[in-house]
């Protein structure tokens, strides 16, 4: 039977090294000596005896052995040499006994070089072996600037609190997203039955996903399984069975595929403009009522975010009296969100808006097991397949309240009070700051947030001397405060000036208009895999700003003229030479920054004094937003 066993091995091997060959590739063996950095340049760290993934070994140390086997590790030694035996002999060994004794290898960048052990090796991967016991010594490279290399430390750290090598991953932050997800603190060390646990779930996922054609995706499967727990609960996943788990796999596949894009997310700049086709025209077909639901974080009394969306529900009601009937939910949590939008579902609602974009995976896992329903969350920068998401181009508006605050100040020192460091805020402040400056180019911003711990912007304010302050965006109803927009403090009350607008309801409308006239899915270019972002600004008439009686004339009628500038795609408020708090952003006077670039902008305008906060300085409310769509979380 061992003899057999070698001649099938053999055919494997001849196989593998003819494709390599055609390929293009070695045919053999890498070795580890050929592709080592320079001595010097590297330090060895003995791990001790390791359980080493069959799959990641790869190679031998030296070149001395490399040619008796193909790439895969199958032979290709004739069968009457002395090597044929003793894999033969091994081969038989394997089968009555179990091969037991470890075999010694070299580990660098988490692939594994066989020192001593290559016929063990290669009959155990013939037998179809998970792993092997090996003592391993790792090669630790010097850190660069790679993202390979990055991505290499970022596994070494994490191997320390988990000694997993068996997953990997092809972008950078990965490690730290999975020790997060499994619901470890970064560092801490993980326990034996953890472990085991992980070991058991991660491998019936890995072996679902390939069975499923993963092995065809350009991702590696911990790609997919990262993507795949941060949508489902890990905790839970122990207990699905294997059919339960085949099935969100297979629903959840799109998910996967998005992961291959290079650029995720599809930007739509403005509403659908295409042509229905005459036919459907003349012989519309009957659409059903829609329902829309909204879910909200807070209520419309207590949060200017929910009052303004809330707006918007009333405006689409008044809009469409007979097509359009809606329903909101208030005081959302990541906790409850999911359930909401199920009682929607139940209660007929065949479009649902989440306006907040901690609600993205409750939303994602909505749409994934309702795919008949229409499912949008509130949120920009978010890859996700089977929601869209929507946003406003904020920054259009803040550009011209800077323009407003440099005119107004009259010692050059304004505030910008923001909430949380998520995308699109960033561009919100750095919008502001371009703009006083081209107004007053001594202006300065002294930037201050609303969710920092034991911060008094009230007392920061005083000790700056700020005569205009660029506060939350609209007025709560509940606190009837004249602290919004912008305002120019005058004996401790503020006088507004300007408030910047988006007009929700417009953003709804156009929306809706989409689904019922059929245009709905122009959007979707089925010849790419793309999550889908509507992101609209004043040239789709969501976004104005509405200047005050207490503003010049003069000034107002330069606002206006660069609200035309603006909404005619005229003039970028992120255009010509830009520089941030540590040097040249942008150095070409004829471009401007392109859309992705301001969206997921994480530097701040010279002009402005103040910095991003890290996660760890917030309050504990501004984690969930700041976990899906922080800049720096």
């Amino acid at each position: 039977m061992s003899k057999e066993d070698y001649s099938k091995a053999f055919k494997l091997g001849k196989k593998d090294y003819q494709s390599r060959m055609l390929r293009g590739e070695k045919p053999t063996l890498l070795v580890l000596d050929d592709i080592l950095p320079e001595k010097g340049s590297y330090t060895e760290v003995p791990l001790g005896l390791v359980q080493i993934p069959t799959q990641q070994i790869v190679g031998t140390r030296t070149a001395s052995r490399s040619n008796s086997f193909a790439g895969n590790f199958m032979p290709i030694l004739w069968d009457n040499s002395e090597f044929a035996s003793k894999w033969s002999n091994l081969s038989t060994s394997h089968v009555e006994e179990g091969i037991r004794d470890p075999i010694k290898a070299y580990e660098y960048m988490n692939k594994f070089y066989v020192e001593e052990g290559n016929k063990r090796v290669s009959v155990m991967k013939y037998f179809g072996a998970v792993s092997i016991p090996g003592h391993v010594t790792r090669i630790v490279p010097k850190p660069t600037e790679d993202k390979e290399n990055k991505i290499y430390y970022e596994f070494m750290n994490f191997y320390q609190a988990a000694p997993i090598n068996y997953i990997w991953f092809s972008q950078e932050g990965s490690f730290a997203k999975l020790q997060e997800a499994v619901g470890k603190a970064p560092g801490e060390t993980w326990s034996e039955d953890e472990l085991l646990k992980f070991s058991y779930t991660y491998t019936q996922f890995e072996s679902e996903y390939k069975a499923e054609g993963g092995a065809k995706l350009k991702i590696t499967p911990g790609d997919a399984f990262l993507a795949f727990i941060s949508l489902y609960d890990y905790s839970s996943l122990e207990e699905k069975t294997t059919n339960e788990l085949k099935a969100l796999i297979k629903k959840t596949w799109e998910e996967f595929e998005l992961l291959q894009e290079d650029q995720e997310i599809d930007l739509k700049m403005k509403p659908n403009s295409e042509k229905k086709p005459l036919l459907s025209i003349l012989l519309p077909l009957s659409s059903p009522k829609l329902r829309p639901a909204f879910i909200y974080e807070k209520t419309a009394g207590t949060s200017a975010w929910t009052y303004a969306h809330e707006l918007g529900r009333l405006y689409l009601e008044q809009t469409f009296p007979d097509e359009v009937s809606t329903i909101r939910y208030e005081n959302g949590t990541q906790e409850n969100a999911a359930s909401l939008i199920e009682d929607a579902i139940k209660s007929g609602c065949n479009l649902i808006f989440t306006t907040t974009p901690s609600f993205v995976q409750a939303s994602v896992k909505a749409a994934i097991a309702h795919p008949e329903v229409h499912i949008l969350n509130c949120s920009l920068n978010t890859s996700h397949r089977y929601i869209r998401t929507y946003y406003s181009r904020m920054h259009e508006a803040k550009f011209l309240m800077g323009a407003i605050a440099g005119a107004m100040a009259e010692n050059n020192h304004l505030t910008y009070i923001a909430d949380y460091p998520i995308y699109g805020c960033i561009a919100n402040i750095n919008a502001f700051a371009l703009g006083a400056k081209m107004i007053n180019p001594r202006a300065v911003v002294h930037l201050e947030w609303s969710t920092m711990k034991e911060v008094d912007i009230e007392e920061k304010i005083r000790q700056t001397g700020s005569s205009c302050i660029s506060g939350r965006d609209m007025v709560i109803p509940e606190e009837a405060s004249r602290f919004f927009g912008i305002y120019h403090m005058e004996d401790g009350h503020p006088r507004n000036l300007a408030m910047p607008l988006c007009h929700w309801g417009k953003f709804y409308e156009q929306l809706i208009r989409t689904i019922m006239d059929g245009t709905w899915k122009y959007d979707d270019d089925s010849s790419t895999i793309k999550a889908i972002n509507y992101w609209w600004g004043m040239s789709s008439g969501v976004i104005d700003v509405v200047c005050s009686q207490n503003l010049p004339i003069g000034t107002k009628r330069l606002i206006e003229l660069l609200k035309t500038t603006i909404s005619s795609d005229a003039f970028n408020p992120f255009s010509g030479i830009l520089y941030s708090q540590t040097g040249v952003v942008q150095d070409d006077p004829n471009r401007s920054l392109p859309p992705e670039e301001v969206m997921t902008m994480d530097w701040l305008a010279e002009n402005v004094i103040g910095s991003i906060p890290k996660k760890e300085e917030l309050r504990e409310q501004a984690e969930p937003v700041i976990k899906q769509q922080g800049v720096r979380n």
